[in-house]
């Protein structure tokens, strides 16, 4: 039942702003790793002026080029997410979101107009990434404040499941696309624009179920008794810097998401996979992930947020050679079975609890501001790993033990930033953010 605060707000809506929480992830990054697909198998052809190597890794750097643009977003929206509310920085980012991929969808080549192609193609991504920096840190920190004390890591992974959702629906409307032969011209003239301009309805559908979502309780009495901070960064930065270097290297988790669903893809077409199967590796592993998610998140509220999240470093790190390796082998089922053990068996554990692990280490007042700028700082990382790798020659023959290097090097960084922080899976949510050991 629904209750009412001082601010005559309605009460705690855990469900709701879970299901607006995973509808808004699912929106935003199917917009996003619409563009990392494309960016692996299209863009080098079309807005470079070469298909070679080179073209591949200045095409996976314009998917980079997003995560530039979110430590900024990141500073601007976190200040409105906790100055005018969660709910309106959110209906912001949707909108700015689907605009930016719709355009992308109608840009000219570079056949068509050289060089400002990609340079326009750039500042799309831009935005979109201005869009992203806001979304995650607003939605989970929306899920946190509603969810009851004992559930909240369950309701928060609802937002990385939707990112989840995002990225299965942005492969499967891509999956005719790569299945058109490369001689044919409708595949780079006009078949790679269309899941670009679907965007459109599911932004429309997601703006109706987000509009009618309320702040948290939280939120709307410490605005309605004066508590709001003028400028969250300044308390932010005064007590919570720790904290917030603390995000910034645990965030470096994302690494291996873009690894797996964006450079995977043009390693194993590199060693003879079809582009077919590297999208359906992404696909079973991310339908895999929706089920295995809500279960890490679930274990996260019974025995706490850092052996869980550790745990998604640790094997994320041994499984992803293995990964690799196998998809230059003769068993494709193996391969499939081995993405599976590696995103949804071991990374999905990290991806579900971070939402709750990071958005608990800061109080109400800076909330939104600590995990935006927190993760988009950190999320540096995970945006150029793809060309960074690619540029040391990790999509070449044999190119899997750089990238099981530097997933391993990233996945150690991670650990032991971890190991630092506090476990708030017992502290109240009314408490969260007061000065507590730092270990324990």
């Amino acid at each position: 039942m629904s209750t009412k605060t001082t601010a005559g707000q309605t009460g705690k809506t855990p469900v709701k702003a879970a299901l607006a929480s995973f509808m808004g992830s699912a929106v935003e990054y199917y917009d996003f790793f619409i563009f990392g697909t494309a960016a692996a198998l299209i863009f080098p052809r079309i807005f470079f002026p070469s298909g070679d190597e080179a073209a591949l890794v200045m095409s996976l750097a314009t998917f980079g080029f997003a995560y530039i643009a979110r430590p900024v977003g990141a500073v601007i929206l976190g200040h409105y997410g906790d100055r005018i509310g969660r709910q309106r920085v959110l209906m912001f980012t949707l909108v700015l979101m689907g605009v930016a991929t719709f355009i992308i969808g109608c840009l000219p080549t570079f056949a068509q107009i050289g060089w400002f192609a990609p340079i326009l193609l750039v500042l799309c991504r831009l935005m979109q990434g201005l869009s992203a920096a806001g979304e995650q840190a607003g939605a989970s920190s929306l899920s946190l404040e509603h969810a009851p004390d004992n559930r909240r890591s369950f309701f928060t992974s609802w937002t990385l499941t939707g990112t989840q959702g995002g990225q299965i629906l942005a492969a499967f409307v891509f999956l005719p696309v790569t299945m058109l032969s490369d001689d044919n011209p409708f595949k780079y003239e006009w078949a790679w624009r269309i899941p670009f301009w679907l965007s459109a309805v599911v932004v429309v559908v997601t703006f109706y179920i987000r509009r009618t979502l309320h702040e948290p309780p939280a939120f709307a009495d410490a605005k309605a008794q004066g508590e709001i901070a003028k400028i969250p960064l300044v308390p932010l930065m005064r007590d919570h810097w720790r904290d917030v270097l603390r995000v910034i290297l645990c965030a470096f988790i994302a690494a291996v998401s873009t690894v797996f669903g964006n450079l995977a893809i043009a390693y194993g077409v590199e060693v003879g996979l079809a582009q077919s199967i590297t999208l359906w590796l992404v696909v079973v592993a991310n339908i895999v992930a929706l089920g295995t998610q809500p279960l890490f998140a679930m274990l996260a509220d019974k025995i706490g947020r850092k052996p869980v999240f550790i745990y998604g470093a640790i094997s994320s790190a041994v499984f992803m050679p293995f990964y690799m390796l196998s998809m230059s082998g003769d068993s494709v089922l193996l391969t499939f079975l081995l993405a599976i053990l590696t995103f949804s068996c071991g990374y999905a554990a990290a991806n579900a609890v971070w939402p709750s692990f990071y958005g608990e280490m800061f109080s109400a007042r800076v909330r939104f501001s600590g995990l935006a700028i927190g993760t988009q700082i950190g999320f540096l990382m995970a945006g150029f790993a793809p060309s960074i790798v690619a540029a040391l020659g990790g999509v070449r023959e044999g190119g899997w033990v750089i990238i099981s290097v530097f997933t391993g090097v990233i996945c150690l960084i991670v650990t032991l930033a971890a190991l630092t922080a506090r476990e708030t899976k017992d502290v109240p949510t009314d408490t969260l953010g007061i000065k507590l050991p730092e270990t324990r």
